[in-house]
């Protein structure tokens, strides 16, 4: 049985199923991506007879009413919404969203003396050769016969049957084909997103979160076209906090809904470590409120879906739409929000430079949701919060196949309780082997983007540490105002004996330092500016180093997790200094761990 049918519409149809509804496009909160002159062009391929490419619809299935009655899915709109926007902006007169969600018309002008097609400019609207607007001709609005009698008036030397043919052809712009593909009701929404994923892709990554935004986007009646522009809003004012203006000239519905309320907030918000998109608000939201990972599953309840008779019914689709809305709600509120933050920088993972999985942080922040309903007091939330955070983040546990993942933890977590499960992870991923040469080899690397390294660092945070040499310079601020990171054997030195950079760039050779102890370390062995140091502490001078005492310089050397060797370290000793330092490092972080 075929899974889909290809057949060909005239544009009015096309356009008459949307006004009427038979088509359910997502509404369009964000900008509209073609330029006017891909406008420009898709008229001319429609008026030349040139094939403008396929829609491809798929009619959700059919969904039981509460009265017991079968109501037929909508056609919902899953490629070709570009297309569609640039139709309905041409020949309707739609506005449009421009790059800063400000609402503009684009006019398409038309010249039948040649021909052309050309975005309105002033110089059409005087030009008595060009029609500066089609949108009155082809959308019916003047009679062509007035359009002819008007255009030979305005150009007396023009041939009177050139013109009308030419008119003429131009108002059959809406009688002209377009290719669409319907994909069956029967086809199940594994291979709907599937098909939605890659039809969509033309060089960018899509999800099949993007799928679940444009199934919430195309709902009105359950009121997902406006929970998405709220999902759209949010992360907008995370990154420009000036876009509130454009939400309250330009979009005064949405001003008056609950939502806006919800959300305003963030115009005012400063912190940019936990800087969530689309996807990661529909994670949160969705792990913490439906206790699953899987977004096909939650196409599937948005539509309805009964997974035990395999039916879809109404009442499990507005069931869906008020979960996801409050996870949601639950997701941009001010002070849940802000208390995740504080919780994430308060086990020393206070850049997001130290961060490398986003998903680490959405699973935390639903986890942190999920306690909180479920009565748990704050401090213990937050230490559950904490540990898992950390220990996910150590051991990769949502690096790859993160939706499977997150649905088995979530799933766990809710069939044994959150200290059971947290017990049973550390055992089975946390255990002796791990630290004595797991995260010893993970250690063994030349990237800082090194999950074990960026742990090493917030437990060095969370300690409130002081930088290599240095007696009150904190490493959290370093962090944060991007200083020196030091090679403890410097780089020029090691070179110049042959070691290659992915030898002295080890992250076992780096310390956190200030900027001008770094610079007066130059080429240096370890034990020639250690001895500096110490002759310089009996001196009473600081040119290296701000550390005043012998005390002080070794209690520096062991909270940086220097091994003793280095006092006679020269490149001979290398190797075995990096092998000693990565197990301190890895003893840090042991500690660091048992501790949150």
């Amino acid at each position: 049985m075929a899974k889909y049918s290809v057949h060909q519409q005239p544009v009015e149809t096309l356009l008459s199923w949307i006004k009427s509804g038979d088509i359910a496009i997502p509404e369009i909160q964000r900008p509209f991506v073609w330029n006017a002159s891909k406008v420009r062009d898709l008229i001319d391929s429609l008026y030349q007879g040139y094939p403008v490419g396929y829609i491809i619809t798929w009619r959700n299935p059919d969904v039981k009413l509460k009265n017991g009655e079968l109501s037929a899915g909508k056609k919902v709109l899953i490629d070709g919404q570009q297309r569609i926007t640039a139709l309905t902006a041409a020949i309707v007169g739609q506005r449009v969203l421009d790059k800063n969600y400000k609402e503009i018309n684009i006019r398409i002008s038309f010249n039948p003396l040649d021909e052309k097609f050309d975005v309105f400019n002033k110089a059409y609207e005087k030009s008595p050769e060009w029609i500066d607007n089609i949108n009155p001709i082809v959308n019916d609005e003047i009679s062509i016969s007035k359009a002819i009698r008007k255009y030979c008036q305005d150009n007396p030397h023009a041939n009177e049957d050139l013109v009308e043919e030419r008119i003429e052809n131009l108002k059959r712009i809406k009688t002209k084909q377009v290719g669409i593909i319907e994909l069956d009701a029967s086809l199940d929404i594994d291979t709907v997103t599937e098909i939605f994923i890659r039809i969509n892709q033309k060089g960018v990554v899509l999800s099949n979160a993007d799928f679940v935004m444009s199934k919430i986007a195309s709902d009105e009646k359950f009121g997902g076209n406006t929970m998405r522009k709220m999902v759209d809003y949010f992360c907008r004012m995370l990154v420009d906090k000036g876009f509130i203006k454009h939400i309250v000239d330009n979009d005064h519905t949405f001003t008056q809904t609950n939502y806006y309320n919800e959300i305003k907030w963030m115009a005012s918000g400063s912190d940019d470590l936990y800087v969530p998109d689309y996807i990661d608000m529909l994670r949160v939201a969705y792990t913490f409120k439906f206790s699953r990972g899987r977004f096909s599953d939650l196409v599937a309840l948005l539509s309805g879906r009964n997974f035990e008779t395999r039916s879809y019914e109404v009442d499990i689709a507005e069931a869906s739409y008020l979960r996801l809305s409050a996870g949601l709600s639950a997701f941009v509120n001010q002070t849940n929000y802000q208390r995740f933050v504080m919780i994430i920088k308060s086990t020393g993972l206070i850049s997001k430079k130290l961060i490398s999985s986003q998903n680490s942080l959405n699973f935390a922040y639903a986890l942190y949701l999920k306690l909180r309903e479920d009565g748990m007091g704050e401090a213990e939330t937050q230490g559950y919060v904490k540990r898992w955070l950390v220990m996910s983040i150590l051991i990769g546990r949502y690096s790859g196949s993160a939706d499977s993942r997150i649905d088995e933890d979530i799933k766990q977590i809710n069939e044994k309780g959150i200290a059971a499960y947290l017990i049973q992870m550390e055992q089975a991923n946390l255990g002796t082997g791990f630290w004595d040469f797991g995260i010893i080899n993970d250690l063994e690397s030349s990237s800082v983007n090194n999950n074990a390294y960026n742990l090493y660092l917030a437990a060095q945070v969370n300690k409130n540490a002081v930088a290599f040499l240095s007696k009150s310079m904190k490493i959290s601020s370093l962090i944060e105002q991007r200083g020196d990171v030091h090679h403890i054997f410097p780089k020029k030195y090691l070179m110049n004996y042959g070691y290659p950079q992915k030898a002295y760039n080890q992250v076992a050779n780096f310390v956190f330092t200030e900027q001008a102890t770094n610079i007066k370390v130059g080429m240096l062995t370890p034990k020639d500016y250690l001895d500096k140091v110490k002759t310089q502490i009996l001196a009473g001078t600081n040119v290296i180093s701000t550390l005043d005492s012998e005390s002080s310089l070794q209690e520096n050397l062991i909270n940086n997790d220097i091994p003793n060797s280095i006092d006679g370290a020269d490149h001979f000793a290398y190797e075995k200094f990096l092998e000693e330092r990565r197990r301190l490092m890895a003893n840090k972080i042991k500690i660091y761990y048992e501790s949150l």
